[in-house]
């Protein structure tokens, strides 16, 4: 069998570059690994104890990597995979990337210096190539809430598409045609896919996509405020009836900025918001939303992280969707 010092000749690197690479790959270049990683599979180079066993008298520990806790939607996952980890007898090790790409590279091998049993995340991106360095390692790994493409290991989300879908309806249903959807975001696919599910409902109702106005804007209240403000300096005429937010957060941004300049919610503007998280019902004009089952996420997540821990040799991929729901509150009716 090939050696670590097999794959650093044939790399042309240290031994110890190719130990950072299977242990802590953010500490090399991106080039450099890729060349070690070449030199491994040539070499079908397989790394001692990649599926780490459980030591007698140590207690089972899970990472989990969080993109943002400043999020109540994130804080939940984490409340969730907390009371699945208690009734588990394990133990979960949390840290917060701050919707930071660099910072997520190092919380990311930060667990694996604690050597967890297996990490769970809701990445900051995607498209991180050090997750998909830690799936070639044999590191169990899960994806909660933000999935791209068809990674080799367990994810559990929510239907974005038919939040965006159930959310569009409703509007339409009210009768509103002039919509704008606020919370553009390229990095992001679950903006994306709410969005794709508002220009479905759209087309539906025999309406061009393109009738749909776009406010970019990122997940905070600040950001709502902003738009708000842009929707508020604009003549009634002018001013869309509705507006589909990508979260919670936005929309209360959004309803605490038009109010404060004297638009009345729903009577001039009705808004949407996406996740129900516990302010949405409590807000000075309680939000009509979609409902996910954000404990549920975290809950599911550490299921399949210890599936596949307890048994690799049998352990299936898991790919759970669950099912959104609209919540009809105080912030929508039929337009004036």
């Amino acid at each position: 069998m090939a050696t670590i010092h097999d794959v650093a000749r044939r790399a042309g690197v240290s031994a110890g570059t190719v130990s950072n690479v299977l242990n802590r790959p953010s500490y090399v270049g991106a080039q450099t690994r890729e060349r070690v990683l070449a030199a491994m599979a040539e070499l079908d180079f397989v790394p001692t104890k990649t599926r780490r066993q459980f030591r007698a008298g140590r207690e089972r520990t899970l990472g989990l990597a969080i993109a943002d806790l400043g999020n109540p939607f994130f804080a939940d996952i984490a409340l969730g995979a907390e009371a699945a980890a208690k009734e588990l007898g394990v133990g979960v090790l949390i840290v917060h990337n701050g919707e930071d790409p660099s910072r997520e590279e190092q919380n990311l091998d930060l667990l694996i210096q604690q050597r967890v049993h297996g990490i769970m995340i809701v990445p900051v991106d995607v498209r991180n190539k050090g997750l998909e360095s830690l799936i070639e390692r044999g590191t169990p790994l899960v994806y909660v809430d933000r999935i791209s493409g068809d990674h080799p290991c367990c994810h559990v989300a929510s239907d974005d598409f038919k939040g965006g879908l159930l959310a569009g309806e409703h509007l339409l249903g009210l009768g509103h045609r002039r919509i704008a959807f606020i919370g553009e975001d390229p990095i992001s696919v679950q903006v994306l896919q709410r969005a794709q599910g508002l220009y479905a409902a759209v087309e539906r109702a025999g309406l061009p996509p393109e009738s749909v106005e776009r406010l970019p804007a990122t997940w905070t209240v600040e950001e709502g405020r902003r738009a708000g403000q842009l929707l508020a300096d604009r003549d009634p005429e002018e001013r869309p009836t509705a507006v589909f937010c990508a979260n919670d957060m936005l929309a209360l941004g959004v309803l605490q900025e038009v109010v404060r300049h004297g638009v009345r919610v729903p009577e001039d503007l009705s808004i949407v918001g996406f996740d129900d998280l516990i302010w949405a019902g409590a807000s000075l004009v309680p939000l009509t939303t979609v409902w996910r089952a954000r404990q549920r996420l975290g809950w599911t997540a550490v299921r399949m992280l210890m599936d596949e821990i307890s048994e690799p040799a049998t352990h299936v991929h898991e790919h759970s969707l669950f099912a959104p729901d609209l919540i009809v509150r105080e912030s929508t009716e039929k337009p004036r």
